[in-house]
């Protein structure tokens, strides 16, 4: 089994910035992909960014491509996000996921394995 845990949520002004860190436990796979998905009350969950833990590929969807900077720290087992020019409609609960296999596009959600309990990110204007 893995465990993964979020840290660093919090609140933040328009403009601002925030990083989360995912540190992850238990069972664990080199050949892995990372995400970090966000879920706003009434919406539907969506894709943040991904990252293959061999080699660190990354992938963003366009809409966050710039802003948002996904990273791991692999003697720390951690997988981190940095959010820049945070805007209002950032604010979300914010889950780190895994999944086993190295396709970094992989986007839907039911496709990642394990999951974090989730932080909360609030971004007020």
């Amino acid at each position: 089994q893995v465990q993964l845990v979020e840290s660093g949520g919090g609140s933040v002004q328009a403009g601002g910035s925030l990083g989360l860190s995912c540190a992850v436990s238990g069972r664990t796979f080199s050949r892995r992909t990372m995400a970090w998905f966000r879920q706003a009350p009434g919406k539907e969950r969506e894709f943040v960014a991904s990252i293959t833990w061999i080699g660190g590929r990354t992938y963003y969807p366009d809409s966050l491509k710039g802003r948002f900077t996904i990273s791991r720290d692999v003697a720390k087992n951690t997988v981190f996000l940095q959010m820049n020019s945070l805007k209002p409609e950032d604010t979300a609960v914010y889950y780190c996921a895994a999944r086993e296999g190295v396709e970094v596009s992989t986007t839907r959600g039911y496709d990642y394995d394990y999951w974090g309990p989730g932080t909360q990110v609030t971004v007020s204007s």
